[in-house]
């Protein structure tokens, strides 16, 4: 009547709590201006958080020295769009300060190396 059951694990479930319950919903950044590479630091260092969700906590904790957000996102286990989410609603509680990765400079496209790979296509 009964066959014997095959024990599953925690970590085997998946998460415990979907995704957009840990953003309540918002899907999209806010934020445009926050890419893979912005550095955040915490602002308020020493200071007691009024949100009370674990993951700011954690992203609180790991911004005590500047980290990246693809770095956060990596630490959390959280896609890039949630962890964005996140990160903005910290900085609009002025938790987490960010600064954008400075803008390239000179000349980014090399027509030399351009030409050398459309004749290698073209030789294929």
């Amino acid at each position: 009547m009964s066959e014997p059951r095959e024990h599953w694990y925690e970590e085997d479930s998946g998460p415990l709590v979907r995704l957009f319950a840990v953003t309540r919903g918002r899907g999209g950044a806010r934020r445009p201006e926050l890419s893979m590479t912005t550095q955040l630091v915490d602002a308020q260092r020493g200071t007691s958080m009024w949100r009370t969700e674990p993951e700011y906590a954690d992203i609180v904790r790991m911004c005590r020295n500047p980290i990246s957000v693809a770095e956060v996102s990596a630490h959390l286990r959280l896609p890039l769009a949630v962890t964005k989410v996140l990160v903005g609603d910290l900085i609009d509680d002025g938790r987490l300060v960010f600064r954008m990765p400075p803008p390239p400079t000179g000349s980014t496209s090399d027509m030399g190396l351009l030409t050398a790979v459309l004749e290698g296509i073209r030789s294929l």
